[in-house]
């Protein structure tokens, strides 16, 4: 069955599109998504730096995670894989690996939380670093990320002087102190300064320079530091991190991935009908659970159980929302998708950090969402989408390489005749059986 589902997967990377298939009844079923793609990124360097094996169950298995797990290995850390079991083990070994005094070249894709976790990371070693990334990965910012690191007498540099990748940084040693950090175009910046600082060489303070977005995902982070015995503690945008370094643990539960779930309450929203997402509750580390609550407002019924999240569609139509998405911004592609079928415009605001994704997200759903017919006003840091009585078929969606951007429309297409992805290879960043997940959860 694994080999089957494997080849399944290995078809719909290689097709150049995807038909969605329509959704001619109400929905209702169970799913299980993948791993957390946030917490499997940060379990991987904290267990890497522990000293002693690490066990990580439920991991995800992703374009995004394999560059880190690979950049590891290139580093010199021991990480085994077991894809069918979806579980990876780390043997934590320090900063032991950590010098490369001829230099080492990391690929990373189009991964911006591995190019800006591993900046950090490597900055704790000795020698030449350089990070590099796709095409795109080289128009995405990592500008406030060395600023912080030079202030701390890291040399990291953007070699093409454009404020991107590539990068290079000439490490020896992370020394303790204050950094300041920019927190508006990416809570990774911090999130990456965080899980590198228990191994710098004195204690390192941390502040925030003007608003955080995305601050649950820092959150997470934090209490992740803590669960592998970081000394680390807030105070209003303040944190200070003591050379405590991390204890491995035999066994770490990723959790699954709340902004994967979140297509299937919206499938759930605009077809109607019921769908529980297993191995989800309330306690999530993760701030995009609460997209369910945001559907709630929308007329969907929501119940929270110790181990799942239920979500039924409202029996009318969607209620129209107003919505301030700047702590969980993955959310505005699932948003706006759905948004037609309101009855009422649905304004997505203070989300500008999007437009440096991997597209220009709110760009993206403008053009996709006007070429169904619907009307949709574009500002500087969000979109409002009207309502659509009817919406153009036979449309071929266009997904800029963005995994988000297809997975959100293929919702949209769930109620569209003949609505097209393109390149639905896409999703193999964070969600590899997407289609086939959406397709049992319609059937």
């Amino acid at each position: 069955m694994a080999e089957k589902n494997t080849r399944k997967v290995e078809d719909k990377k290689m097709r150049s599109t995807y038909h969605v298939p329509l959704c001619r009844h109400r929905i209702e079923g169970s799913v299980r998504v993948p791993g957390s793609k946030s917490m499997t990124n940060r379990a991987l360097p904290i267990a890497a730096l522990a000293r002693g094996k690490t066990v990580l169950n439920g991991a995800l298995f992703s374009d995004d995670s394999r560059y880190f797990i690979e950049s590891l290995r290139r580093l010199g850390y021991e990480v085994i894989t077991d894809e069918v079991h979806h579980q990876i083990t780390v043997m934590g070994a320090g900063l032991d690996p950590l010098h490369h005094e001829q230099g080492i070249d990391l690929f990373v894709g189009n991964s911006g939380t591995s190019a800006r976790f591993l900046a950090a990371f490597a900055s704790l070693g000795k020698g030449r670093y350089r990070i590099d990334g796709i095409q795109r990965m080289r128009e995405r910012p990592i500008a406030a990320l060395l600023q912080s690191l030079q202030q701390v007498g890291i040399s990291a540099i953007d070699e093409h002087h454009t404020g991107c990748p590539p990068i290079l940084i000439e490490a020896s040693g992370f020394p303790g102190g204050e950094i300041s950090i920019r927190g508006k175009e990416s809570s990774q910046y911090l999130s990456g300064l965080l899980l590198a600082a228990p191994y710098a060489e004195g204690p390192i303070d941390l502040y925030i320079d003007g608003e955080l977005v995305s601050a649950p995902y820092v959150t997470m982070t934090v209490e992740m530091m803590k669960q592998f015995g970081a000394n680390v503690s807030v105070n209003n945008g303040y944190y200070h991190i003591e050379p405590s370094g991390y204890q491995a643990k035999p066994e770490y539960q990723i959790e699954p991935d709340a902004s994967s779930a979140s297509y299937f309450f919206a499938a759930a929203a605009v077809c109607g009908g019921t769908v529980r997402v297993e191995g989800l509750s309330e306690q999530s580390l993760q701030g995009d659970t609460k997209f369910s609550g945001l559907l709630e407002k929308m007329g969907c019924k929501v119940v929270n159980g110790s181990d799942y999240i239920e979500l039924t569609g409202p029996e009318g139509k969607l209620l129209g929302i107003e919505a301030d998405l700047f702590d969980m911004s993955d959310m505005v592609p699932t948003l706006a998708a759905i948004a037609p079928f309101a009855s009422e415009p649905v304004h997505i605001y203070n989300v500008a950090n999007v437009r440096i994704k991997e597209t220009d997200r709110i760009q993206a759903c403008v053009k996709e969402l006007r070429k169904f017919g619907v009307r949709v006003d574009e500002s500087e840091d969000g979109l409002t989408v009207y309502p659509s009585s009817s919406l153009k078929e036979g449309v071929s969606v266009k997904t800029y390489d963005d995994h988000r951007i297809a997975m959100a429309f293929s919702v949209l297409g769930l109620k569209v005749p003949g609505t097209v992805i393109e390149d639905p290879g896409c999703t193999q960043k964070t969600f590899p059986n997407f289609f086939e997940l959406l397709e049992e959860t319609i059937s």
